[in-house]
């Protein structure tokens, strides 16, 4: 299984989950929580990033997984 940084993101039918580089959605979700939960069971099983965006599309937090030897708090 390949490592791929999970960003959450705005859907017109709520909020997804998208691998990084996907153009497709892996699932859309009906709350930002919801798609956030999602993507850091995914994130965690991969060891990858977990990149949450806001409403206007930038990124408002990120969570690693991985083995960063400097993750950042939080």
């Amino acid at each position: 299984m390949s490592k791929k940084n999970q960003h959450v993101v705005p859907h017109q039918e709520g909020w997804a989950t998208k691998g990084a580089g996907n153009e497709r959605a892996t699932k859309v979700h009906a709350t930002q929580a919801d798609a956030i939960a999602h993507a850091k069971q995914i994130a965690q099983n991969q060891q990858s990033e977990l990149l949450i965006h806001g409403r206007n599309g930038r990124i408002r937090e990120r969570n690693s997984y991985g083995n960063d030897p400097y993750p950042p708090r939080g």
